[in-house]
């Protein structure tokens, strides 16, 4: 990988991560617990619930994709950066363009 390629992930993996962090807090002011005394119906508030559980869950799955993409930067100042975990194979530009979180080559995914 040459400097302009990694150079030009970084930059991605930047926007990504500024992405990242506006959808978590997103998603965290839409799991905000609901108060009780708030005036809503009974079914209304069970799917509010439902609702809420659901975006926990997509929550938790940006935090952790925010996560390794610091991960990944972090790794980025390292040789190891763009290496495959598993069969020490480079991993293609492509796919660390759109995943510079990427771990694992294709093949090993």
């Amino acid at each position: 990988m040459t400097s302009k390629e990694l150079a030009q992930i970084r930059e991605r993996a930047l926007q990504k991560q500024t992405s990242l962090k506006e959808r978590i807090a997103e998603y965290r002011e839409l799991t905000r617990p609901i108060p009780p005394s708030e005036a809503i119906g009974r079914v209304s508030r069970m799917d509010a619930i439902n609702n809420r559980s659901v975006n926990e869950a997509a929550l938790r799955q940006l935090e952790k994709e925010a996560k390794g993409l610091a991960a990944a930067m972090d790794r980025m100042l390292e040789a190891k950066y763009g290496k495959c975990r598993r069969c020490g194979e480079d991993i293609p530009v492509g796919r660390l363009m759109l995943m510079p979180g990427a771990i694992h080559c294709v093949r090993c995914s």
